[in-house]
Order: structure tokens, then C-alpha cells, then sequence
């Protein structure tokens, strides 16, 4: 338990540089706008003079506190770290000169700095924890209204576009819009990296002995699913089965060479849960043990 927490502190805080060095490579030298709390920050500092890293710093403070209050202090614990840490950071970062001279490419700022952001969020959530700020509003609204947490995010982002609109040109607005879809991209990968599978349907009348290849020359599981063919309505059985991207072109040959009649229907699954992904596989002379 000890060494997942730690491990969980570090990804932590490893999401949060991320982010917050490319903040400070790419998108402040840069002139760019972005959603969140660091897009709230430019226009404080726009328009009062603040420095960023102090008003995310003192609005993340407050966010934590009304999470505390609202959400509990079991979520807010997630957020602790990314609360003062990516401030800290940041404000570090933003004392390096050497960071603010790396390229003066906007659109290679924008690629850059999108990326970084999607994977140093998607970092931290992956290690459940939050990067706090702007992530807090939506959840409270979630809780106290029922709104949804998406399409908040979406419009807090969206407002926090439109008080850097008035004092940007159009060419600054373009870059900040391409840049919150890339790094929203981004981090739906991050976060459904290593979790997608493959899910393949077989229907064949060599069932039996494909049944008994994908356990014995593969190791996986299977399901006989009682089927009816539509033309001839025959019933028989058609296997499904979950693996791995790397395991589908081994299937593939097994099924060619036992059946190239075989019809199969390939596709892509976000998320497998159970044993032989997120449990540990029980063989069947172990089953019999507990039995």
C-alpha cells in the first residue's frame, strides 16, 4: 500500500511539471490563451498586474477550500498536492530564461504545449488525484444541480477564452481554441492508454477447435454465445473473445488456418475489467483446488 501511495505521488507530481513546464515553454512566451486555471491567470495578469503562478496559487487555495466544504475532505486530499505543488512549479519554471527562449513558433507552441498539457493532466488523474482549480467548479455544480461535469468544463473553458479574446487578435483566438482540442484529445488517449482491448466475435463450425485454440495458444478467455445464422438459421454457437492489439494478427492466423470460412467481427473496447486484465487469471486446476 505504502509504495502505491508513493508511486502515485510521484505521477503526481510528474503530471503536474509536465504541465506546467509547457505553460512556461510554450504557451506564456508565446502570447497563447487556454482554458483553466492558467487561462484565468493570464487575463488576472492582464488586466490587475497579478503574477500567475501567485493568482493560481491563491485561486487553487480557494478552490480547495470550497471542495473541503462541498465535495468532502476525502476528495479534497486528491487535489492537495496539485494544489500548491503546480504553482510552486510553475513559478520556478517561469524564473528559468532559458525556457521562455525555446522556439517562437506559435504553431509549434500550440502542437507542443497542447501535448504536454493533455499528457501532464492525464498523468495525474490516471494516478487519482486532480489537478484542482478549475477541475472544482463543475464538480460542485455536478453536486449541488445536477449539471453535467463535461459540458461545465467545456463553458468554464469557454468563458475563460473570451476574457482573453478582448484583449487578443484573431490570430491569438484561432491558436487558443486549436490549442484546447488538441490537449482535450490528448488527454482522452492518456487516459484510455493501456486500457483498450480488442474484442473479437467468431462465428464458425469449427467453434469447438477454435474454442480450444484461443485458450491453449493464446491464453484466453472465451464466451459460447447461442446464435442463429440468418439465411440458412442455423444455430450454432459464436465465440467472443477480449485481446490484446499485439494478440490480433496471432488470432488471425489461428482462425485462417482452422477455418478461412470463418466470418469474425473485430473491434476496438475502451475498457476491460475482470480476470486476465484488471484481476489476476485463475487457471482451471486452481478452480478445482478451491473448489
Amino acid at each position: 500500500m505504502k509504495l502505491t501511495n508513493l508511486k502515485n505521488l510521484a505521477l503526481i507530481l510528474l503530471g503536474n511539471s509536465i504541465y506546467a513546464l509547457a505553460i512556461a515553454v510554450f504557451i506564456l512566451p508565446n502570447g497563447l490563451i487556454t482554458g483553466g486555471t492558467t487561462g484565468l491567470g493570464i487575463s488576472m495578469e492582464h488586466y490587475f498586474g497579478i503574477p500567475i503562478s501567485w493568482f493560481v496559487l491563491i485561486f487553487n487555495a480557494a478552490m480547495f477550500i470550497l471542495g473541503a466544504v462541498i465535495l468532502g475532505i476525502k476528495f479534497a486530499l486528491t487535489t492537495l498536492v496539485s494544489t500548491f505543488y503546480y504553482p510552486l512549479i510553475l513559478g520556478v519554471f517561469e524564473n528559468i530564461p532559458q525556457l521562455s527562449r525555446v522556439t517562437d513558433d506559435r504553431m509549434l507552441s500550440v502542437v507542443c504545449g497542447g501535448l504536454m498539457i493533455g499528457l501532464g493532466i492525464g498523468i495525474v488523474i490516471r494516478a487519482g488525484a486532480s489537478t484542482g482549480g478549475m477541475d472544482i467548479p463543475p464538480l460542485v455544480l455536478n453536486k449541488k444541480f445536477g449539471l453535467s461535469v463535461s459540458v461545465m468544463l467545456y463553458v468554464f473553458d469557454f468563458i475563460i477564452l473570451i476574457f482573453q479574446m478582448l484583449f487578443s487578435d484573431t490570430e491569438q483566438i484561432v491558436y487558443g481554441i486549436l490549442l484546447v482540442i488538441i490537449y482535450t484529445v490528448m488527454l482522452d488517449k492518456v487516459l484510455l492508454m493501456g486500457s483498450t482491448r480488442i474484442q473479437v466475435k467468431i462465428v464458425s463450425q469449427k467453434y469447438e477447435e477454435l474454442n480450444h485454440l484461443i485458450q491453449e495458444k493464446l491464453d484466453r478467455g472465451s464466451t459460447l454465445i447461442h446464435t442463429q445464422t440468418g439465411y440458412l438459421r442455423k444455430e450454432q454457437p459464436m465465440i467472443l473473445t477480449v485481446i490484446s492489439s499485439r494478440e490480433l494478427v496471432h488470432l488471425n492466423k489461428i482462425v485462417q488456418d482452422t477455418d478461412p470460412n470463418a466470418f469474425m467481427v473485430v473491434s476496438h473496447v475502451n475498457e476491460v475489467r475482470g480476470r486476465g486484465f484488471s484481476m489476476q487469471k485463475v487457471y482451471r486446476d486452481e478452480v478445482k483446488e478451491d473448489e
